[in-house]
C-alpha cells in the first residue's frame, strides 16, 4: 500500500477463465510476445487439519507420524521463496491442537517455520514438509516478542538461513533440507534499527522487509505518524551480526540495520514542480510509497510510488546507483505483490484483472494524477474487501513496450489452465497472497492462495461463501506453478552492492524525514504535452495545515497522443484519524483518441469512506467509467 501515505467481479472471472477470448483480448499479445506458453500448476502438500484446535486435538489418528496439525482457518500460511537447491520453498503457518507437555508433538504449536518439498519426494519422515523451528531451546530463541511475525520468509543462498519477518533463523553451518538441521542448531535472532541518537530502547517498528539478492542488504519500510496523517518511507541497510550488544535492547545476539539510506530525496518529494501559475509532474521525481524488493540482480528496487495514472496504482523501480525511475506496470487494475526473476527478464506479479474490481477507478487512461495528491491511500485500500483478495498470478517480461493508453500487455495469467470449478487452479473464490517467488533456475513460482472466508462472504453480503475442497476444509494452500517450455538457468552469485546509494539520505537516529509531496496551494495551469492544459486548484484545511481539496478543469488534454480529457473533476478527502478517510467526490470527464470515455459520478456526488486497515468499502451516489462499450461500475458495500 503506499501511504502519503464483487459479486460482478466474480461472474466477469469466470466468463473470462472459460473464454480465452475474453482473457486474451484484455491484453493483446504483442509482436515481442509470439505466444502464451504451456504453464502447469499444483498444489503443494501441508501438514493434515485438525478439526479439534483444543489441547490434544491433534491426534495419531489425524497425523500418524506426530508432525503437527494446523486450523482449517487458522493456518495463517504464507509462503516464501525456494531454498537454493530448488527442491525447497520456505513458508510460515501455525499448528494447533498439539498435547501438552513432555509429549514430543508438544513442539508443533504456534507460529513456525516450515520448508515444502517441491520435487514429489518426501523427508526421511515421510512427510512433504520440515518444521525448522519446532522444538528449538528456549534459550536459542533471542527477543522473541509476543508479536512476532514470521512474514515473506526468504532464504539466504547458503541454504542455512531465512529472513522471516524482523527476525533471521539460522541453522549454522547445516543445510536446513538436511537432517543434520535439528532444533538444537537452529537460533533465531531479532533485527533491530535504531532510533535513538544514544542507541537506546528496542529500535523503530519495521515492515515489509525485502532480501537483497547479495544477502547482506535488506530493505524495509517504517510508518511516520503526524497528527491524523499516516505516511510510509523505505529504507536499504546492511546486515550486521552483533553477537553481544551493550546498548539497546534485546541485549542478546541479534542482527543490527546499519548504514542505512532513507530512499527519499532531501528535498520535500518535488511530484510537482511551480513556476509562478505554471506546474509541471516531473515524472523522475524520487517517490517511494512502499519498498515491495529488489530485482533479480540486485541493482534495483521496487516500489509501489505516487501514480504515473489517476487511480491506477502500479509498481516502479529506480536504480540504487543512478536514482533513474522507470514505470514497470501499465495495467488499469491494482498491483502490488510481485517478484523478479533470478535473470532481471521477467516479473511474475498479484493482479486484481481478471475481477474488474478497480476499473470504475481507473478505466479511463491518460488522467495525470492530480486528485491522487487526496486519494491515493484510498484508492489502494479498495483493492481488498477486508480479508478477501481479488490478486490473480500473472507472469510478463519486463522490457516490454506500452502498447496504448487503453490497455496495455500485463503478461499470461498464471493460473489459466483449470476449468473454475470449486478447487480448481483457476477458481475464482481461491485468490492469491502476497509476493509469489521465483524458483532459482527460473522455470517455477510458488504462490500461496486464500478462500473466500465469512464475513467477506455469506450473511447480508451477496457474496455466497464456498465451500472448501481441501483436507479438513482447509482456507489456505501452496501453489507451484512450472512454465514447463523454459530452460532451466545456471544460478549467478550476486557480488555485495555499495551501502552508499548518492541519491538517498544517510539516516542519523533521531531525524525527521521530509514530509509532503511539494504541493503549493492557488490556481495553477498545467499543459498537457501533446495537446491541451488543466486548470488545478489546491486548498488547504481551514487550518493551512493540509491538502483538503482538488479541483481540475480540462481542455482537450493529453500526455500520449492516444487520449484527450475534457471535462471537470473536485475531490475534497477528510481524515478524522490515522486510517479512516472520507472522500467527497465530483467527476464529469470524456475521452476521446483510441477509444471513447466517460468517468461520471451520480448527480449528488461520489461520497466513500474507507479505513486503510480494514479494507471495507461504503459509498452513497455512484462513480461510473464507460470505455467504448464496456461499463465499469463500482462494488456494493461491504463487497
Amino acid at each position: 500500500m503506499y501511504f502519503s501515505t464483487a459479486f460482478l467481479g466474480t461472474l466477469l472471472t469466470a466468463a473470462a477463465q472459460a473464454n480465452p477470448y475474453i482473457q486474451e483480448n484484455l491484453h493483446p499479445i504483442p509482436k515481442c510476445v509470439s505466444k502464451h506458453e504451456p504453464i502447469t500448476v499444483i498444489e503443494l502438500p501441508l501438514p493434515p487439519v485438525t478439526l479439534n484446535e483444543t489441547e490434544g486435538g491433534c491426534t495419531r489418528q489425524v497425523n500418524p507420524r506426530g508432525t503437527g496439525c494446523i486450523g482449517a482457518n487458522s493456518s495463517n500460511l504464507l509462503s516464501g521463496n525456494f531454498l537454493p537447491d530448488g527442491d525447497h520453498v520456505t513458508a510460515s503457518l501455525v499448528f494447533t491442537g498439539a498435547p501438552a507437555s513432555p509429549d514430543p508433538r508438544s513442539n508443533y504449536t504456534g507460529l513456525n517455520l516450515i520448508i515444502v518439498r517441491t520435487n514429489g519426494t518426501l523427508f526421511p519422515n515421510g512427510d512433504a514438509w520440515k518444521c525448522i523451528t519446532c522444538g528449538i531451546p528456549a534459550d536459542q530463541k533471542y527477543g522473541l516478542t509476543s508479536s512476532m511475525d514470521y512474514q515473506y520468509p526468504q532464504a539466504f543462498a547458503d541454504g542455512t538461513r531465512v529472513l522471516a519477518g524482523s527476525y533471521i533463523i539460522d541453522c549454522g553451518t547445516s543445510q536446513l533440507a538436511s537432517p543434520k538441521c535439528t532444533p538444537d542448531k537452529v537460533h533465531i535472532y531479532p533485527l533491530r534499527w535504531n532510533t535513538s541518537p544514544t542507541g537506546s530502547g528496542a529500535g523503530g517498528a519495521i515492515r515489509e522487509l525485502r532480501k537483497h539478492p547479495d544477502d547482506v542488504h535488506l530493505t524495509f519500510n517504517a510508518l511516520s505518524y503526524s497528527g491524523s496523517i499516516v505516511s510510509q518511507y523505505a529504507y536499504f541497510a546492511r546486515l550486521q551480526f552483533n553477537p553481544a550488544p551493550t546498548n539497546g535492547t534485546p541485549l542478546t545476539p541479534r542482527y543490527d540495520l546499519v548504514n542505512v539510506t532513507g530512499l527519499y530525496s532531501s528535498e520535500p518529494t518535488s511530484i510537482f514542480s511551480f513556476k509562478g501559475k505554471n506546474m509541471m509532474i516531473n515524472e523522475q521525481a524520487i517517490a517511494v510509497g512502499e519498498a515491495r524488493g529488489l530485482n533479480g540482480v540486485g541493482n534495483e528496487v521496487q516500489y509501489i510510488g505516487f501514480p504515473a495514472e489517476s487511480c491506477n496504482i502500479d509498481i516502479f523501480d529506480i536504480n540504487l546507483e543512478s536514482g533513474k525511475v522507470a514505470r514497470m506496470t501499465y495495467g488499469p487494475e491494482y498491483v502490488d505483490p510481485f517478484d523478479v526473476s533470478p535473470d532481471g527478464q521477467w516479473a511474475v506479479i498479484m493482479d486484481t484483472t481478471t475481477t474488474n474490481r478497480m476499473m470504475f477507478l481507473s478505466g479511463m487512461r491518460g488522467i495525470p494524477p492530480l486528485v491522487d495528491s487526496l486519494l491515493t491511500a484510498a484508492i489502494s485500500s479498495i483493492r481488498n474487501n477486508g480479508g478477501r483478495r481479488f490478486f490473480v498470478p500473472w507472469v510478463y517480461p519486463r522490457k516490454i513496450p506500452y502498447v496504448n493508453s487503453d490497455r496495455s500487455y500485463e503478461g499470461q495469467q498464471v493460473n489459466a489452465a483449470g476449468d473454475g470449478s470449486p478447487g480448481s487452479v483457476n477458481d475464482p473464490f481461491w485468490n492469491g497472497g502476497a509476493d509469489p517467488r521465483w524458483s532459482p533456475d527460473g522455470t517455477q513460482i510458488a504462490y500461496f492462495q486464500l478462500l473466500t472466508v465469512a464475513p467477506d462472504c455469506g450473511g447480508s453480503n451477496p457474496l455466497p461463501c464456498p465451500v472448501s475442497t481441501a483436507q479438513g476444509g482447509r482456507t489456505a494452500r501452496l501453489m507451484l506453478a512450472t512454465l514447463t517450455s523454459r530452460k532451466p538457468q545456471k544460478a549467478t552469485k550476486v557480488q555485495p552492492v555499495s551501502d552508499t546509494i548518492r541519491w538517498g539520505v544517510p539516516y542519523i537516529p533521531g531525524s525527521t524525514v521530509p514530509a509532503g509531496l511539494g504541493l503549493s496551494y492557488g490556481n495553477f495551469s498545467l499543459p498537457g504535452k501533446v495537446s491541451g492544459h488543466a486548470d488545478v486548484t489546491f486548498t488547504a484545511n481551514s487550518a493551512g495545515t493540509a491538502l483538503e481539496t482538488v479541483d481540475v478543469t480540462y481542455y482537450n488534454y493529453s500526455d500520449n497522443g492516444d487520449n484527450f480529457i475534457a471535462g471537470h473533476e473536485k475531490v475534497t478527502a477528510l481524515s478524522p484519524n490515522a486510517t479512516l478517510i472520507h472522500v467527497n467526490w465530483i467527476s464529469n470527464l470524456s475521452s476521446t483518441g483510441t477509444s471513447r470515455s466517460t468517468k461520471v459520478t451520480s448527480p449528488d456526488g461520489f461520497h466513500f469512506e474507507i479505513d486503510i486497515e480494514e479494507n471495507k468499502f461504503y459509498a452513497n451516489g455512484t462513480l461510473t467509467t464507460t470505455v467504448d462499450d464496456m461499463i465499469y461500475q463500482q462494488p456494493c458495500n461491504g463487497c
